[in-house]
Formats: C-alpha cells, sequence, structure tokens
C-alpha cells in the first residue's frame, strides 16, 4: 500500500483532493464547533497524513499553529511549495514519537486511519494520544468497512471507538459524498469527533 500511495502522488492521481474541495463546507463547520470555546491563539494543531497539505493550511489561515505529516516525499514537498504559515514533517505516522513533534490541542485525521490494519491504528492512536494536551479533540474522518478492490477496507465505528479508547466519541455523521468518484461512495464515509479524557 506505501508504494501504491506513493506512485498516485507521482503520477498524480489523488482523487481525495477532489473530493476534499467538495467536502470542505463540512469539515469547516466540524471545526467551527470546536473552535466556538477556544480564545486566540486556537492552539496547535496537527494534521495526521496531510497529503499535499491542503487542511494543514486551512487550519493555519483559521488561526492554529498548524503541523501536517504524511511519509511520502512528494506530498510534503507540494505542501511547503504552497508556502503560507503552516509547517511539516515528512515522517511515519505510526512511530510520530521519533519525530520531536510538541504536544497538541486538536488532530485532524482526514482518511488516513482507515488505511492501517489494527496493529498499526493501535500504534496511530498511542502516538496521537501520548502528543495530546489535556482536552484535545480530534476530527477523524473514515470509510466503512468494504470490500472495493484497491481502497482502503475502512473501519467501523466500533473500531474508532476501540481504538481510540483514552477518548470519548462526541458526534458523529455521515461525510458528503458528492465530490468522490462514484465506486468511492459505497465506502459511506463518516466523520467522527472525539475528545480526550
Amino acid at each position: 500500500m506505501a508504494l501504491g500511495w506513493k506512485l498516485a502522488y507521482r503520477l498524480g492521481l489523488t482523487p481525495w483532493e477532489r473530493a476534499a474541495d467538495q467536502g470542505q463546507d463540512q469539515l469547516d463547520a466540524l471545526l467551527d464547533k470546536i473552535e466556538t470555546d477556544r480564545t486566540r491563539p486556537l492552539g496547535r494543531a496537527l494534521d495526521i497524513g496531510c497529503g499535499t497539505g491542503r487542511h494543514t493550511h486551512d487550519l493555519a489561515d483559521r488561526g492554529w499553529d498548524a503541523t501536517g505529516v504524511d511519509f511520502v516525499p512528494l506530498a510534503i514537498e507540494k505542501a511547503r511549495a504552497r508556502g503560507g504559515g503552516a509547517s511539516f514533517v515528512c515522517g511515519d505516522v505510526t512511530d510520530l514519537a521519533s519525530l520531536g513533534l510538541e504536544p497538541f490541542d486538536l488532530f485532524l485525521d482526514i482518511g488516513c486511519l482507515h488505511v492501517f490494519d489494527r496493529y498499526r491504528r493501535a500504534a496511530v492512536s498511542r502516538q496521537v494520544t501520548d502528543l495530546a494536551r489535556p482536552g484535545a479533540q480530534m476530527v477523524l474522518l473514515a470509510f466503512q468497512p468494504n470490500t472495493l478492490p484497491f481502497v482502503p477496507a475502512g473501519i467501523s465505528q466500533q473500531d474508532v471507538e476501540e481504538t481510540y479508547a483514552d477518548w470519548d466519541l462526541v458526534a458523529t455523521e455521515l461525510a458528503d459524498v458528492r465530490g468522490m468518484p462514484k465506486p468511492l461512495r459505497k465506502t459511506a464515509p463518516r466523520f467522527y469527533t472525539l475528545r480526550l479524557r
């Protein structure tokens, strides 16, 4: 799978970026809810599996001290080339501890966790929880379990809750799929909002 992501960026086959354009209003509404009770500066945010940094830059524009992390060097190069106030780190999200990151108040995971098996999901959640400040929040987007070819297998709500056992599930809602290729709409992606206990 890792080679597949690198090849997709090299060939420019990134349909998830088009889908992000269509679903931006929904994500903005979720972030608005999180930001309602916060004062500026909003805090530190980590975009997990940030790709070319679209959401990381958006977080920075909203007033977060935003950092994006992804293991695909070309994606990180493109993210940095956009300029702006966000910072980017090339690294493995299952080993965030090795990246020398400071604690965060917000985590954004738009389609990263659902690509991993149970073992790697547990590694991500441990790393994220270790980097989370008290009361930290998370917005996570994941496909539901599916058997579509060449598509991440997805995770259920129960998987999310078990993976992030130290976090409370605050809300969940179906994601806007209008910008996704038709076959991917069958994955019925959901947004999950979580808060560290």
